[in-house]
């Protein structure tokens, strides 16, 4: 079991940042791909970000690419999703997910993650 809680969402004007952050407790979080999703009201949760076990290898949805940046700290069982740039599109509750154990690479189909936290919201205002 894995437990997963994100923080850092609010209300931001648009153009300006955010810094999510996803806490791990339970198994051992360096063994788990990591993940960021979001859905956003009326529509399905949608992949934004994924991170390799080591953090070295990240992969990003097209509609955040050059706007987010996700890493890890292994040492701290911590992720991270930086967002720029925000723009009211962006408006959705955020999730972090934990990947199949041992997954090496990045895992971007919602499908394959079997941990996920309870959300933050970020709400975009134009």
């Amino acid at each position: 079991q894995v437990q997963l809680v994100e923080s850092g969402g609010g209300l931001v004007q648009a153009g300006g940042s955010l810094r999510l952050s996803c806490a791990a407790s339970g198994r051992t979080f360096s063994l788990y791909p990591m993940g960021w999703f979001r859905q956003a009201p009326g529509k399905e949760r949608e992949f934004v970000a994924a991170i390799s076990l080591s953090g070295y290898t990240t992969n990003y949805a097209d509609s955040v690419k050059g706007r987010c940046s996700i890493s890890r700290d292994n040492t701290k069982n911590t992720v991270y999703l930086q967002v720029n740039s925000l723009e009211p599109e962006d408006t959705a509750v955020y999730y972090c997910a934990a990947g199949p154990p041992g997954r090496t690479g990045v895992v971007r189909r919602t499908s394959e993650y079997g941990y996920w936290g309870q959300g933050t919201q970020v709400t975009v205002s134009s």
